[in-house]
């Protein structure tokens, strides 16, 4: 019956170490992908995110909604309701946009899948939402016939241009050969020669502005593959389009153009000419938010302004100008600048009706940096214009002027398109020293396993029962670890750090174009350190393992000898297998990246020098995933699973010939349980429980995961070496021989042998007091394994 029970006792703590094990490491898998995805999402700023109302996001001061809300928390409606009308049915359809119906051409036409009909959601003249009537589009139509139709000179382009809008209806299914179609219709359309009319024209506008939704690969596939100027060409015939309006405008959700018009009988036109945008609810253009102004002093931006122009005539006889506005640069495909962030990147072009022999008009313009300001400082920017020979910006003629009310101001000699090209270095939050208990328990682990070390490799002859090769690998690792850990995890950056994005600070003499709008100060030293640090945990991690795997030879598999060339074996596992991990890590992220000079940060972080965390889309690509987080957790499952059968079947398993009392059998079976607990590794379970929600739990977890894996070297040390026998008879000698010479110094001669003999028989009952915590001592029964067996294994070593 005792059997029986103490079986099942057995089996009870090894079926609930498991489930406990399990249940960790799954809900910290499942907590690290959430983290992850949540990561990105959370809002930065100290304005609650409910402030702002229907996706509506806070940035720089104000609610920035959606084009189907507007208002101060995007409250008020900005969409039309579903709606059916002649068999066709729409869904919501915000302001100034034109909605796709739900009906699709079918699969035999030649515009299968695109919708049959679009409808206008508009503004009445009283500010009421409003649905306009429906256009019905030709489903044997597509953009390829369409190009080949509008080449014939008779073709009739009011068609033409209606049947193209409604093909660029559905911006989420443009590729790059659609694009290229719909450019060169409309190029045709803008054509002087051709005579389109004005509807026509601004049914085109409508399209442009629907062909800026495409995606950003798309236009790159275009300017990387089309054999023509397609794009430049529908630039021009935009700037030449802006001086035919008259005093009108054009306005479409991402592209605004507006005329101002001088002549009359014997007028002299303006000096100047000021063309203004303001900011609005939302990331869209809308009708109300350009305006013209002629004969002015100067700029006069204010809070609401987001760019500026100013014509500086000096010959009166201009009689014409226009302006055209882009809300993106996709239509601006530049070989040496590359935009990686989503801020929205206007292009602003204006042009005089002179000759370009007779340009005399010179450009202020002042530019309302839009940029999330939490997270990103304003680095520098470019003042640039597109060069339509080259088809790339080109800074001649143009530079930067300084300002103090918080624009960026630019001055050039010409007209034509303008931008401001801005770049932009990330506000890294970088975390604070390592606290106390960090560096504590760092110093107390490097200490302890330098002792543990250099006694395991002194004394190795003497203990001929000790597990010195894969002990010492990895206390060596551990060591080395901890030193980079100290030394090396924060990055030097930090101290780069400027104390904000101030615009007075940016090197106005400097106007060359930047590569890319976003910059890292590169560091190839916390790169090195970063790939060190995960090499030599992985080492670690490995040579736990590698320790668990002999225990397990040697206490479970005692009637067997360890496999031939078994330290060689090990050795190349514990320190090769880790190096081609991160071999292989760095040399996939390198070929991939290798010629963005930002490449590191695909690898590292650069708040600290450890592996990156991945972006929400980006989890299953990581190298943090594939390159730790999963051989980490494979290594602790594979150790728990040892450690249960090992606790089981030798630490815990009742020994009947045991004479000790049941309190000091207890302890023993405690302290042989964490001295196995700790080369394996089984404390590093708790970061998974950092990964809570709650704050407050959260700091309980990590600082309970600083204490026991900070320390980690020190337990190795008091478990592995402090509790030996020869440890504790030459820390004995070492001290008695210095209290010895203390009490000569102090004592008379004649209570010398005294207090001599005194403290030789107190230090004499040491080794006899802690012989009770021995490695495994009482666990070895004759019933599982004996010493002579073991002893013959473990000299092997």
């Amino acid at each position: 019956m005792a059997s029986c029970r103490a079986w099942n006792l057995r089996v009870l703590v090894a079926v609930v170490c498991g489930l406990l094990t399990g249940i960790i490491l799954g809900l910290g898998i499942w907590r690290i992908v959430i983290r992850i995805q949540r990561g990105k999402s959370t809002s930065s700023s100290s304005t609650p995110t409910e402030f702002c109302r229907n996706g509506g996001t806070w940035e720089n001061g104000r609610c920035i909604c959606t084009e189907e809300w507007k208002g101060l928390r995007c409250t008020i409606a900005n969409f039309c309701e579903n709606s059916t009308y002649m068999g066709f049915t729409f869904a919501r359809i915000p302001v100034g946009r034109y909605g796709p119906s739900l009906q699709t051409c079918g699969k035999d036409t030649a515009n299968a899948g695109n919708p049959m009909a679009v409808r206008l959601c508009s503004l009445s003249l009283y500010g009421e939402i409003e649905l306009q009537n429906v256009t019905i589009g030709n489903c044997n139509e597509n953009l390829e016939t369409l190009e080949k139709q509008v080449k014939d000179v008779t073709a009739p382009l009011n068609n033409i241009s209606s049947e193209v809008q409604i093909l660029t209806s559905d911006a989420n299914k443009l590729t790059a050969e659609n694009i290229t179609s719909a450019t060169r219709v409309v190029g045709q359309i803008f054509n002087t020669s051709r005579n389109a009319s004005p509807e026509a024209k601004k049914v085109a506008i409508v399209t442009v502005s629907q062909l800026l939704d495409a995606s950003e690969d798309a236009f790159q596939r275009v300017a990387a593959t089309a054999n023509d100027d397609a794009l430049t060409t529908l630039i021009e015939q935009m700037e030449t389009y802006s001086l035919s309006l008259g005093n009108q405008s054009v306005v479409e959700p991402n592209i605004a153009i507006q005329s101002a018009n001088f002549s009359s009988e014997n007028a002299v036109g303006p000096s100047n000419v000021r063309f203004s945008v303001q900011k609005g609810a939302s990331s869209s253009l809308v009708s109300s938010s350009t305006f013209i102004h002629t004969n002015v002093d100067g700029l006069n931006p204010d809070g609401q302004t987001e760019l500026q122009v100013l014509l500086n005539m000096t010959k009166n006889y201009t009689k014409t100008c226009g302006f055209v506005v882009y809300q993106n640069d996709k239509l601006f495909q530049s070989k040496t600048f590359t935009a990686k962030s989503d801020f929205s990147q206007k292009i602003i072009s204006s042009k005089t009706d002179e000759n370009e022999q007779d340009q005399s008009a010179t450009v202020d313009m002042v530019f309302s940096p839009k940029y999330n300001q939490k997270e990103f400082q304003l680095y520098s920017y470019a003042c640039v214009y597109w060069n339509l020979s080259t088809k790339d910006w080109d800074t001649y003629g143009c530079q930067k002027d300084k300002g103090t009310d918080g624009f960026l101001r630019c001055r050039c000699n010409h007209t034509t398109n303008f931008a401001v090209l801005m770049t932009f270095k990330k506000d890294y939050q970088y975390p604070k020293s390592l606290d106390i208990l960090s560096n504590v328990g760092c110093a107390l682990s490097v200490t302890g396993l330098a002792l543990t070390v250099i006694f395991q490799i002194v004394t190795r002859k003497v203990r001929k029962t000790s597990v010195t090769w894969v002990l010492v690998n990895l206390c060596i690792s551990m060591l080395i670890f901890n030193l980079l850990f100290v030394f090396g995890i924060e990055n030097s950056n930090k101290n780069l750090q400027t104390s904000n994005g101030d615009i007075n600070n940016i090197d106005f003499d400097n106007n060359d174009i930047p590569r890319t709008d976003t910059i890292n100060i590169p560091n190839p030293m916390c790169t090195a350190i970063a790939a060190l640090l995960h090499y030599f945990l992985l080492v670690t991690f490995t040579w736990n393992a590698l320790s668990a795997a002999q225990l397990y030879f040697l206490l479970i598999r005692t009637m067997k000898p360890l496999p031939q060339r078994f330290i060689l074996f090990i050795s190349l596992i514990g320190w090769g297998v880790p190096a081609i991990v991160v071999a292989i890590t760095v040399g996939v992220i390198y070929s991939q990246n290798g010629k963005n000079p930002q490449w590191e940060l695909d690898y590292r972080q650069e708040k600290i020098c450890w592996l990156a965390i991945p972006e929400p889309n980006g989890v299953i690509k990581s190298p943090l995933l594939w390159s730790f987080i999963v051989p980490v957790t494979i290594i602790l499952i594979s150790n728990v699973f040892i450690f249960i059968i090992i606790s089981v079947k030798v630490l815990w398993k009742n020994n009947q010939n045991l004479t000790s009392t049941k309190k000091v059998s207890s302890m023993k079976k405690i302290v042989s349980t964490l001295s196995v607990a700790v080369v394996f590794g089984i404390t590093w379970i708790l970061a998974y429980l950092m990964l809570v929600n709650d704050d407050s739990i959260r700091i309980v977890f990590s600082y309970i995961f600083c204490l026991f894996n900070t320390t980690q070297g020190l337990q190795i040390f008091i478990l592995y070496t402090v509790r030996t026998k020869i440890f504790q008879s030459e820390a004995s000698k070492v001290l008695m021989s210095l209290l010895s010479i203390g009490r000569r110094k102090s004592l008379p001669s004649v209570t010398r042998p005294k207090l001599r003999v005194k403290m030789y028989n107190f230090l004499r009952s040491l080794p006899t007091l802690h012989e009770h915590f021995r490695l495994l001592e009482t666990s070895l029964s004759t019933e599982e394994i004996t010493l002579s067996e073991s002893d013959k294994a473990k000299e092997s070593i």
